[in-house]
C-alpha cells in the first residue's frame, strides 16, 4: 500500500468507532447492556475475521470499519454496565477496569506482533482477536443483565433474579419501586439534585434520547462534565506523544528499538493498575488533578527537550507523560460518565461523550503533523513547539472540568 491508502485504512477505524458510539445508546436501551455486549462481540468477531482472511484491500477496509464500530459500542456499554452491577464501595476501582482491559489488550497484541508481524504469520494476530470475540459471544449469554435496565423496563422479576445472582444475600434487595438506587445515584457533588429536581419521579422512566440530552437544560451540567473529560483525554496530545515515542526512545536506546512500543505499553499497564487501588481512596478529582499536573509538566519537558536536542530529557518526559496520563486522565473519564449522568440519560450521555472522544481523536491525528510543521516552519529543531499547544489545551480543559465537577 502507498501512504494515502494506508492512511485511509488506518483512519477508517476511527470512523467506525464514531458510528458505533453514535448508535450505542439505541442498542443499549433497546436490547439491554447484555445485548449490547453481545452485539459488540459479534461485530468484532466478523470484522477481525474479514481482516484475517483478506486477499485484497476491500475486505481489510470493511473489517477495520467493523472493528471500529464494535469498539465504539463496547466503549459505551462497558463503563455503564460495570457501574450498574458493581457494589457501591468498589464502583470506582471496578470502573477503572475498562481502561485497564484496553491497555492489557494493546500489550498482548504488541507482544504477539514481535513474533508474528511477518508476511506469513500476521493474520494470526487478527484470528486471535476474532477467536476471542467468538468466545465472548459463546459465553456471553450466561452473564447477568443490568438490574438498572431491567427495572427501568418493568421486568421486576428478572431484576430481582439478577440482583440475587450479583450480590447473593440481598446486598441490594429493595422494594420494586426503589430497587437498585445505589447503582443509579449520579455523583455530581452537593448540587446534583438541582440538575434534576424531579429525579425521584423520572429516574426509572423512559430512557432519554441524544437530542433531548443536547437540548434540555437539566442535562447541561452532566453533558458539559462528560464532554470536558473526553476533551481532556484526547486533546492532552497522548497520540502525538506516542507518535514521537518510538523515534525519540529508539535514539536513546538504540539496541532496544523493536521493544520500545512494548516497553511504553508495559509502563502504561503498571500505571493504569495504580488507580484501581487509589481512585476510591484519593477520589476522582484529586487523581485527575495529579494526572493533569504531571502530564502538563511532561508535555512542556517533551517540547523543550525536542527543541534543545536533549534526547535524554525528551525520553524521560515521554515516560513521565505516559505514567501521568495513565493514573488519571486515561481511566477516570470512563468512571465518571455513569456517575455524573442521571439514570435515564446515562446511555445518551455516554454516546455523546464517546462520539466526541472519537471525533477529537480523529482531528488530532488529522492536524498534528500540519500543525507541527506550521509551528516549526520546517525546522526539525523546533518540532517540540506543538507540545506546548497540547499543554495549553490540557490546562484549559482541565480548568473547565474542575469548575463544574465536584467529585
Amino acid at each position: 500500500m502507498d501512504n494515502p491508502t494506508f492512511s485511509v485504512l488506518t483512519s477508517i477505524y476511527t470512523v467506525g468507532g464514531l458510528l458505533g458510539s453514535i448508535g450505542a445508546n439505541v442498542v443499549m436501551d433497546r436490547w439491554g447492556r447484555k445485548g449490547a455486549c453481545l452485539a459488540s462481540a459479534f461485530i468484532m468477531a466478523v470484522g477481525a475475521g474479514f481482516m484475517s482472511v483478506a486477499a485484497s484491500l476491500s475486505p481489510l477496509v470493511i473489517g477495520r470499519l467493523l472493528t471500529g464500530v464494535a469498539a465504539g459500542l463496547g466503549l459505551c456499554v462497558g463503563p455503564i454496565y460495570i457501574s450498574e452491577i458493581a457494589p457501591t464501595k468498589i464502583k470506582g476501582a471496578v470502573g477503572v477496569l475498562t481502561q485497564f482491559a484496553i491497555v492489557i489488550g494493546i500489550m498482548i497484541t504488541q507482544a504477539m506482533g514481535l513474533q508474528l508481524a511477518t508476511p506469513r504469520t500476521w493474520r494470526l494476530v487478527l484470528l486471535f482477536s476474532s477467536a476471542l470475540s467468538l468466545a465472548q459471544l459463546i459465553v456471553g449469554p450466561i452473564i447477568v443483565e443490568s438490574p438498572v435496565w431491567l427495572n427501568r423496563h418493568g421486568l421486576l422479576a428478572d431484576k430481582d433474579a439478577s440482583v440475587r445472582r450479583l450480590w447473593k444475600v440481598g446486598h441490594a434487595v429493595r422494594s420494586p419501586d426503589v430497587a437498585s438506587e445505589d447503582a443509579e445515584d449520579p455523583l455530581l457533588g452537593s448540587e446534583h439534585e438541582s440538575l434534576n429536581p424531579n429525579r425521584g419521579a423520572d429516574s426509572h422512566g423512559p430512557a432519554v434520547a441524544v437530542p433531548q440530552v443536547l437540548l434540555r437544560s437539566e442535562f447541561r451540567k452532566p453533558l458539559a462534565i462528560v464532554c470536558f473529560s473526553m476533551l481532556c483525554q484526547q486533546l492532552s496530545g497522548v497520540n502525538a506523544v506516542l507518535y514521537y515515542s518510538n523515534n525519540i526512545l529508539s535514539k536513546a536506546l538504540p539496541d532496544l528499538g523493536p521493544y520500545v512500543s512494548l516497553g511504553i505499553t508495559i509502563v502504561n499497564f503498571f500505571m493504569t493498575a495504580a488507580p484501581i487501588f487509589l481512585i476510591d481512596r484519593l477520589g476522582r478529582k484529586k487523581l485527575l488533578s495529579l494526572s493533569a499536573t504531571g502530564s502538563i509538566v511532561s508535555l512542556l519537558a517533551v517540547g523543550f527537550g525536542l527543541d534543545s536536542g536533549a534526547v535524554v530529557l525528551a525520553s524521560v518526559a515521554i515516560i513521565s507523560f505516559i505514567a501521568s496520563f495513565a493514573i488519571g486522565i486515561g481511566p477516570v473519564p470512563f468512571v465518571m460518565i455513569p456517575e455524573v449522568s442521571p439514570p435515564q440519560a446515562v446511555s445518551a450521555l455516554s454516546s455523546v461523550g464517546l462520539s466526541l472522544n472519537w471525533v477529537a481523536n480523529f482531528l488530532v491525528g488529522l492536524v498534528f503533523l500540519p500543525l507541527r510543521d506550521f509551528l516549526s516552519h520546517g525546522d526539525a529543531s523546533k518540532e517540540g513547539r506543538v507540545f506546548f499547544v497540547f499543554a495549553a489545551f490540557l490546562a484549559f480543559f482541565t480548568f473547565m472540568l474542575f469548575s463544574l465537577y465536584r467529585g
